[in-house]
């Protein structure tokens, strides 16, 4: 009973915090980390951090003291971080690094108090920095968007039992209203010598650490001023060598101009432009052995598409698992059901004459973002993409319009409105496609209550029946219990050129329940069980996939991770499938035929606070009308803090009445990084489903905040028949020009 009112009065506090008062403080800093300056003096201290791991009702063991203060042009942080030893864990120098296994402290702003959009910057005992936009309250790991790049300056300094930071985040780089005086803020903190997790406002165990529900606000000494005109200009230079040797091509040579542009329209209202851009120096995807019938997601990396992304592609439906573990690199699957807007789709092309997905270049974008006020934000996107007659590629221009009014609290009603046109099409070829959608997105303030209701229609000049979607979310989520109850409708007819649609015409279903245990003794953590069930229906099929079973969910005291589960599959295949991962004239199994399977998977994750860390899924068991072994590793030993040596291996040896094969992926990754600005990483990736050997080797030199030199070589091997496939090296320089 003691117990329960202790934490009843830690969880009331998040929602009781009294203002911190922000101080105008118009003198230089000497940014050095070491918090030596008056205005540190001069100013209020936070209140006391508390645990989030691997208790949720005591105050933190080595606490952390945090000061805010502003001018006219920047917000400025100082924090000091009380440790028990000097023995920090940095992995890497490397911008933009995740909090999991290391040393950290994160700052969040949430600029317009709605408890679901924050701007999130983070640094550690070597000054790294990091940052990144929260968004839909922060209330999963998903949504994070760690590819944000902004202009910013922080460092830190290592002293006796502490370890401390000062930052200057320029107003420019926030959105906020303008006039403002009151924000919302966090702060979270990562201790690896104390094996704690801490917060400033309590966080309970069982919600995620970052959530927006759990703020305090701030209070400016007098309102804040939009700082005026606020134009970065982003130009960028590239010269490439390419040589096909499959073809017999002679290298080609080509010197390309371009960039972008961010114009504040407003102190919320974010315009950027971009003209002939440039995406050759985006790191590349991790491949993957893609075991389902559908196609997979990748991340979007491109800086054009990040800011207020959410907008734009937070559209749709997904799967989200709360009992998966940390994954430490590890491939999730995929677990969208759909978007009617996937920004990855823009500047990918099909190539009629190779029967390929091939890189279409983009002409020029515009892109208008962010909060009219407290309650609204709209986004306007259109973008234009070349031909290419000798590849049967036409011209297309993509325009979307969103738009998100904010109810009750933390909730939204939301519409989004997707044209794709087709420049001068082809006889029989569609001219346009079209998506309209209206969505309400609830979260309740204690983040007990998430999910979201959603109706989606599509258009094309074919006129085609049963072009809707629609369908329902909602978790409950409590200390000791979680469910989850969610159904998702697709006609035959619902079509999104411009969006992710892996299938559709079915009924889908994935109800979960599970149980939280926290034991008092030993080393785990938490436990948590209960039952997951997915299954898909198609009209005049019926059941057409089904994964469903019991699971086990082990958290330990050393931040290792086990998720452990028991499947019972059923998969009808309404066409042909090359279930072996041939990609070659193997057997496969044909449409019309359904397989009932069973199977064991699991995710195992260890301490991250150790050198050498390792990430496993592992499935094993039967698959169709025969067994399949599988495992998904990832090995990373750091070399603090100047380099971090991965190795990523997916095998998969499956074994049917039709055939077997062994198919797998072995990608050994090397990142260095001599400092704060200077970063070297290789990435190897040899796959054996498509004898392929890919190097990718880039250089990149920070030279400037946001402004860059990349050096990029890359090359293709065919494994099967030997010999170089292609060759190419591209040199890029980009610079951040404030006007």
């Amino acid at each position: 009973m003691k117990k329960l009112l202790l934490f009843l009065f830690v969880s009331l506090s998040a929602f009781c915090q009294e203002s911190y008062i922000v101080k105008f403080v118009d003198a230089p800093l000497e940014l050095d980390g070491k918090l030596n300056e008056d205005r540190w003096k001069n100013c209020g201290v936070m209140p006391e951090f508390w645990q989030n791991f691997p208790t949720d009702t005591l105050k933190a063991n080595y606490q952390t003291e945090i000061y805010l203060t502003y001018d006219n042009e920047n917000v400025y942080i100082g924090a000091r971080m009380f440790s028990q030893g000097n023995k920090y864990i940095v992995p890497t120098l490397r911008r933009d690094f995740r909090a999991g296994g290391n040393d950290n402290i994160s700052f969040v702003f949430d600029t317009f108090r709605d408890n679901t959009n924050a701007f999130l910057f983070g640094t550690n005992p070597l000054g790294v920095q990091r940052e990144a936009l929260l968004f839909n309250g922060a209330t999963a790991s998903g949504f994070f968007n760690a590819f944000w790049d902004n202009k910013w300056q922080c460092e830190s300094f290592i002293g006796d039992g502490f370890w401390s930071c000062e930052a200057i985040i320029p107003l420019s780089t926030l959105r906020f209203k303008n006039d403002s005086q009151e924000w919302f803020f966090k702060s979270y903190r990562f201790d690896t010598q104390a094996n704690e997790n801490t917060v400033l406002v309590p966080v309970p165990q069982n919600q995620i650490i970052m959530s927006l529900g759990f703020e305090m606000p701030i209070t400016f000494e007098k309102p804040l001023i939009s700082p005026g005109k606020n134009i970065s200009i982003i130009p960028y230079i590239t010269g490439s060598a390419f040589r096909d040797f499959e073809k017999g091509i002679p290298t080609k040579s080509s010197f390309n101009i371009g960039g972008d542009a961010k114009i504040a329209v407003s102190s919320g209202l974010s315009l950027d432009l971009t003209v002939n851009p440039d995406f050759s120096t985006v790191e590349v995807d991790r491949q993957v052995i893609n075991l389902t019938r559908f196609d997979i997601t990748f991340p979007e990396q491109r800086q054009f598409f990040l800011e207020n992304s959410d907008l734009f592609t937070g559209f749709g439906s997904y799967n989200l698992n709360p009992y998966v573990p940390p994954n430490a690199g590890l491939s999730s699957g995929n677990d969208q059901i759909f978007t009617p807007f996937f920004s990855r789709r823009v500047g990918i092309a099909f190539d009629s004459t190779t029967g390929t997905t091939v890189q279409n270049p983009i002409l020029y974008g515009a892109r208008l973002s962010g909060k009219i006020d407290d309650n609204w934000r709209v986004g306007l996107l259109n973008i234009m993409t070349a031909p290419d007659d000798e590849k049967e590629i036409n011209a297309v221009n993509y325009s979307v319009g969103t738009i998100q009014r904010r109810v009750l609290k933390r909730s939204n009603i939301a519409g989004i409105f997707v044209n794709n046109q087709v420049i001068n099409p082809e006889a029989g070829q569609s001219a346009f496609n079209r998506v309209g959608g209206l969505e309400y997105n609830h979260q309740s303030l204690d983040n007990h209550w998430t999910g979201k209701a959603y109706y989606h229609q599509s258009f094309s000049d074919d006129r085609q029946k049963g072009s809707n979607t629609h369908g329902v979310t909602v978790n409950y989520i409590s200390r000791k219990f979680t469910a989850k109850w969610q159904h998702d409708f697709m006609g035959a007819g619902f079509e999104a050129v411009s969006g992710f649609v892996p299938r559709n015409d079915f009924f889908h279903i994935n109800p979960t329940a599970g149980i939280n245990l926290y034991p008092k003794k030993g080393g785990i953590n938490r436990l948590s069980f209960g039952v997951a069930w997915d299954q898909y229906f198609k009209p005049e099929i019926g059941m057409t996939d089904l994964q469903a079973g019991p699971f086990v969910s082990l958290a330990f005291i050393n931040s290792a991770n086990i998720l452990f589960q028991i499947n019972r599959n059923y998969t009808y295949l309404f066409s042909d499938f090359d279930a072996l991962r041939s990609n070659r004239e193997l057997p496969i199994l044909r449409q019309g035929n359904g397989y009932t399977y069973h199977n064991i998977s699991g995710t195992f994750v260890t301490d991250r606070r150790k050198r050498l860390t390792m990430a496993l899924q592992p499935l094993f068991g039967q698959y169709f009308n025969g067994s399949i072994v599988s495992l998904n590793t990832s090995l990373n030993y750091r070399m603090q803090p100047y380099a971090l040596a991965t190795l990523n291996v997916t095998y998969n040896k499956i074994n049917l009445k039709e055939g077997e094969n062994t198919v797998f992926v072995v990608g050994p990754r090397m990142e260095v990084t001599f400092s704060r600005s200077l970063f070297w990483t290789t990435f190897v990736q040899y796959n054996t489903q498509f004898d392929n050997l890919n190097i990718n080797s880039r250089f990149q030199w920070r030279f400037a905040p946001v402004s860059d030199f990349f050096l990029v070589y890359s090359d293709n091997y065919d494994t099967g028949l030997g010999g170089v496939k292609n060759r190419a090296i591209v040199a890029k320089l980009t610079y951040w020009l404030n006007l």
